[in-house]
């Protein structure tokens, strides 16, 4: 079979339908549109063979010649790039400790430091190798935290490491220096820097996605920094193997990654700026006049994910529509558009980032943003239906899962509309909140810990004696629910209760 795109694009020949991108270089919705230089190298290097250690070799030095960093390593993503690297201060290029991983028995370097700030989803990458996590909070935390095991300390170059901060990474590199502990900064959606800024503020490598502001292949990454680490790396990574295969890049992603750099310094950033900007004034002009309509536009001056941002905000009691009722009408109609949505001080708004958006978009942007917020609205009741049913008590929650199944439980108290209590999770507890209309029962509650949040949101049907319905898990797609009052035996005992302290144990 072949796809037929005569009349639609190739995603629509399957039935995808596309989307705007006015929200930035976000992975779910595909990063960032490759440069024509990238797509023209990958092409290029897809019609020939070579050897890989050789193409990591010339790949590196020259990426060495662009950057001015000792050396250059692209792996398959920023986030590979971590794992390579974390892997490297754990083995050092030592082969037989690498194919042990992640079981570090035995091993002397087995524990990363990272200061509180730096936590976050992505960490999950330098956690896969096996090792030990020390979080620290001040200067004096991450002096008791260095030991003989400490493999490498891992920070992320945003506002906490700032500076003029008390764990800055000039502050973080004072301490780690003489204990010669290499430093990971992760720069993920940060602009390049020649000569590299954080490499000059004392990190040993720096970390960049392909697919944000380099607008490279999306499964590619930069590492930049230490030669003798980065080579220790690449031997963890495919076509190499053990613990790394997973990793693999094909050499166009390799040549691809390269192009990007190249034309990172000679693109006009001063110009794409001004293209962006005439983006959003075109929105902006085309939504000025309706009832109560603000717009703002921030130019904001910090390296990671730096593009201009059109706000638009309105009074939600004259038009009778938030911003968030927008997004998601964007997001489930065609044309789809994908925008931010918040508010504050009365107002809701949208918020239109135009890095990604492409000749043409803003056109179709305006008249759709013009058109849903002209629209005549009656104003939303906000009268609740009584409910139908008490959910308070204790739950047995059984949530099924794409190919398991899981036992919670749920503590919940209701008054009038309003639920609140406990929901006891696999391995934690925390609080849920909600409300119930007639039947209807919407829950709220949240698992997080250090660099993770799983939303669970349920939506489901009260009867006296159970709920059903489903979840929404945020990025974690959905599942289904039941939840049954819990049942209790009722066994009469008799409970003495001493007079005094005993005279045995």
């Amino acid at each position: 079979m072949t796809l037929d795109t005569s009349d639609q694009n190739i995603y629509q020949a399957i039935g995808v339908e596309p989307i705007i991108n006015c929200r930035g270089t976000f992975t779910i919705i595909g990063g960032s549109v490759e440069l024509p230089e990238v797509v023209a190298a990958m092409e290029a290097a897809s019609g020939y063979f070579v050897q890989y250690d050789e193409l990591a070799e010339a790949v590196g030095q020259r990426l060495a010649d662009i950057t001015g960093a000792e050396w250059g390593l692209i792996p398959a993503g920023c986030a590979a790039g971590l794992k390579h690297i974390t892997a490297a201060c754990v083995t050092g290029g030592n082969p037989e400790k690498l194919i042990r991983i992640p079981d570090l028995t035995g091993l002397d370097k087995t524990q990363v430091i990272i200061p509180r700030y730096s936590r976050n989803a992505y960490d999950h990458a330098v956690r896969s190798i096996g090792v030990e996590i020390v979080m620290v909070e001040t200067q004096a935390e991450l002096e008791r935290a260095i030991n003989p095991r400490t493999a490498m300390i891992y920070i992320t170059t945003g506002a906490g490491s700032a500076t003029d901060q008390p764990l800055s990474l000039e502050v973080i590199a004072d301490v780690a220096r003489p204990h010669n502990i290499p430093i990971l900064a992760d720069s993920a959606a940060e602009n390049l820097t020649i000569p590299n800024v954080h490499l000059q503020r004392g990190a040993t490598v720096v970390a960049y996605s392909g697919g944000k502001a380099l607008c490279g292949p999306q499964c590619a990454g930069l590492v930049l920094g230490d030669k003798a680490l980065l080579q220790s790396a690449w031997q963890f990574s495919s076509p190499h193997h053990g613990p790394g295969r997973d990793d693999k890049i094909g050499k166009e992603e390799i040549m691809g990654m390269l192009a990007a750099v190249e034309a990172w310094v000679r693109r006009d950033h001063d110009a794409e700026w001004q293209t962006w900007l005439s983006y959003l004034d075109y929105i902006a002009q085309r939504v000025r006049g309706i009832d109560s309509v603000l717009t703002e536009v921030n130019e904001p001056t910090g390296l990671s994910n730096r593009a201009p941002v059109l706000t638009i905000s309105w009074d939600p009691a004259i038009l009778h529509i938030t911003g968030a009722e927008v997004a998601e009408d964007f997001a489930r109609n065609t044309p789809r558009i994908a925008v931010a949505s918040g508010g504050a001080n009365g107002r809701t708004s949208i918020g239109i980032t135009p890095n990604q958006m492409q000749p043409g978009n803003d056109q179709v942007v305006a008249d759709r943003i013009h058109r849903i917020l002209s629209a005549q609205r009656s104003p939303q009741s906000t009268e609740l239906a009584p409910p139908t049913t008490d959910v308070s008590g204790s739950w047995d929650l059984t949530i099924n899962y794409s190919s398991s199944s899981s036992q919670h439980q749920l503590f919940l108290e209701q008054e009038g509309h309003w639920i609140g209590g406990t929901h006891i999770s696999d391995f934690s507890q925390q609080p849920i909140a909600g409300v119930i209309e007639g039947d209807q029962v919407k829950l709220r509650s949240q698992v997080s810990r250090p660099g993770d949040t799983i939303p669970f949101l349920f939506a489901g049907r009260a009867a006296e004696d159970r709920i059903s319905g489903s979840i929404h898990l945020g990025e974690y797609r959905n599942a289904d629910f039941t939840a049954c009052r819990s049942q209790y035996a009722k066994s009469p005992i008799s409970i003495s209760i001493p007079r005094g302290a005993p005279l045995a144990t």
